[in-house]
């Protein structure tokens, strides 16, 4: 009976402190990058607008770097339909502003234009090449759904609406894995490999809110993977969780590197849960 009062205590303290009540104003965790007034936010601080058209598009990053984290964000995509365009969420290991003698490392959430192709990539210290993509169950565009990225020593998990929809893991002997200070970085910009962009449905405008995260601050990878941060506990899904992803990738994925024998990694035969 004591050990099983203990157990409940320990697990409510650790319900709690997953659910501490975060600041989800802007200015808490982030401060604008770029864009000038395709930039804006709401006068409670708790929205922000960012604006895309043939002049240009707009961006805003964290104010600190982190070490490891549950990081997410809500966020809605241009109503206007079009490819080309690039509304993202990402974590970035390069300074704010680009140093291309910084190792450079990346998890990425990237929406692929405006009609509910979302693409998940990971860089480490190289050009990436580990793309996947969804088609997304809902319409990204009409009301604001979580996005969400688990970065800690022992796997990076990406989540949409709290739904696991790839893992890459810390186990491949020979692959590198992000292992530098992240920042957090959100814009939208345009580029090709997204497609052409319709300019005669420009403006577009993505939305963010809901700004609050969990992460350890700063440049000390060793301390940051404490597993006092209840993040770093997290080191492998449950059964349940993994049969969800199973279903989520079998209907929704549309492209996986490592299905491709021109794309696979030494990674994609330890990363399948």
């Amino acid at each position: 009976m004591a050990f099983t009062m203990i157990l409940a205590i320990l697990l409510c303290a650790f319900c709690l402190q997953a659910n501490a009540a975060l600041d989800n104003s802007f200015d808490a965790y982030y401060s604008y990058l770029w864009g000038g007034d395709h930039f804006s936010i709401n006068p409670e601080r708790t929205e922000v607008q960012l604006k895309f058209d043939n002049s240009s598009g707009a961006g805003f990053s964290s104010k600190s770097n982190y070490a490891s984290g549950l990081f997410h964000i809500k966020m809605k995509i241009p109503r206007n339909k079009s490819g080309g365009i690039v509304p993202n969420f990402y974590l970035m290991g390069l300074p704010i502003g680009g140093d291309a003698s910084k190792p450079h490392f990346e998890v990425d959430f990237e929406f692929l234009g405006s009609t509910g192709r979302l693409q998940t990539n990971v860089y480490n210290n190289d050009t990436g090449g580990r793309e996947q993509k969804f088609k997304l169950w809902f319409d990204p565009s009409a009301d604001y759904h979580i996005y969400k990225i688990l970065w800690n020593p022992s796997n990076i998990v990406f989540y949409v609406d709290n739904i696991p929809i790839r893992v890459f893991k810390n186990n491949v002997p020979g692959v590198l894995y992000p292992n530098q200070p992240m920042h957090i970085e959100a814009s939208i910009w345009n580029a090709q490999f997204a497609g052409k962009v319709d300019w005669s449905k420009s403006p577009f405008y993505t939305y963010y809110t809901d700004f609050g995260f969990y992460g350890c601050p700063g440049n000390n990878m060793a301390a940051c993977a404490s597993e006092k941060f209840f993040w770093n506990r997290y080191k492998e899904l449950n059964p349940e969780q993994k049969q969800k992803m199973a279903y989520y990738r079998k209907h929704y994925m549309t492209y996986d590197y490592c299905a491709q024998s021109a794309t696979r990694k030494t990674e994609c035969a330890y990363n399948n849960v």
